[in-house]
């Protein structure tokens, strides 16, 4: 596998002047919406960086039903979009059946694999960014239990949670670590309501840090930890301003950074699986103004540390999505 730093930034030659203007590169947001300040919000971000710094324009469009995959990917390559980036590991089969009819036509997926030759796809080592927040979370915490609420309950999200479990239980074995999933259908990422009610929940059994990965949902989890006056720990985009000084810090996933260098590549770009790991800078956690009382010099210097030794090989966080026997639990 390769890093996403080993991939050139390299713009299309249509696109340097060769009198041929390139296709509009596009993007299609998952279930959730474009505005869910997490998972979609970060590949807009990284949209309107790559439009801002070229000039450029990007088509998008915004799915309300799993049942517009297809036809949303097949409209768009139909329009001429290239390359043309869709959001969500739901998306592997909308590729599998759509990028083989338009071979000249570049796709990027996120999170998740379609191996085929027109398709790069783009996955997070999210378990590796899940365990540096889940010391976090271990160190700040007074009741020696924290939680998690996921969105569906997939590999993918649990490989949030056992990360997170391994982190904090790397600071503290005997931490008590809860797990929540909002639903088994796509609506788990988009009900804020079941996600604050989840997080009440878990506070009621002890929790004073809860970490959501469940899209928009998540911010129903971030609202109830607010008022209940426990930490809470935001997802993929940096949540720390949603509410400042309950949100201990944001597992931070570079999505936009993924859209801004397929965006820049353009039509043509470099198929295969591009992993974004902590080595790559791909994944970690979300320090600014709004959680620097939060965390402590000692917390920094200790995920620092640890983040150190994942990159050198001398920590190895399980992957639950190649082995679900979560050894945190």
């Amino acid at each position: 596998m390769t890093s996403l730093k080993t991939l050139t930034l390299s713009v299309s030659a249509l696109a340097l002047g060769t009198g041929i203007a390139a296709a509009d590169p596009a993007l299609i947001f998952d279930l959730g919406g474009k505005f869910d300040k997490s998972f979609n919000e970060a590949a807009y971000n990284g949209a309107e960086r790559w439009k801002a710094e070229t000039g450029g324009d990007y088509r998008d469009i915004e799915m309300q039903s799993a049942a517009q995959r297809v036809q949303f990917a097949r409209r768009m390559a139909e329009s001429g979009a290239n390359p043309i980036v869709v959001m969500g590991f739901q998306n592997a089969p909308t590729l599998e059946e759509v990028a083989p009819d338009y071979p000249d036509t570049s796709f990027v997926l996120i999170d998740a694999v379609a191996d085929l030759p027109n398709v790069r796809s783009v996955i997070f080592a999210e378990h590796e960014g899940s365990y540096l927040v889940g010391m976090l979370a271990a160190m700040a915490s007074e009741s020696n239990t924290i939680s998690f609420v996921g969105g569906m309950e997939i590999p993918l999200i649990a490989a949030f949670a056992c990360g997170y479990a391994q982190g904090a239980k790397a600071v503290n074995p005997d931490m008590e670590v809860i797990v929540n999933y909002t639903g088994n259908t796509p609506d788990a990422w988009n009900d804020p309501v079941r996600g604050g009610e989840i997080a009440r929940g878990q506070v009621s059994q002890g929790s004073d840090v809860v970490f959501a990965a469940a899209g928009g949902t998540g911010l129903g989890v971030l609202q109830a930890a607010a008022d209940a006056g426990v930490y809470s720990i935001g997802v993929d985009s940096n949540q720390n301003y949603l509410h400042p000084g309950s949100v201990l810090t944001s597992m931070l996933k570079l999505v936009d950074e993924a859209v801004y260098t397929a965006f820049t590549d353009g039509p043509g770009l470099e198929a295969g699986v591009v992993t974004m790991n902590l080595a790559a800078g791909g994944v970690g956690y979300a320090l600014d103004e709004h959680n620097a009382d939060l965390i402590t010099a000692e917390m920094q210097a200790a995920v620092e540390a640890a983040r150190e030794a994942i990159i050198a090989g001398e920590t190895v966080v399980h992957d639950y999505r190649t082995d679900s026997t979560c050894p945190a639990f």
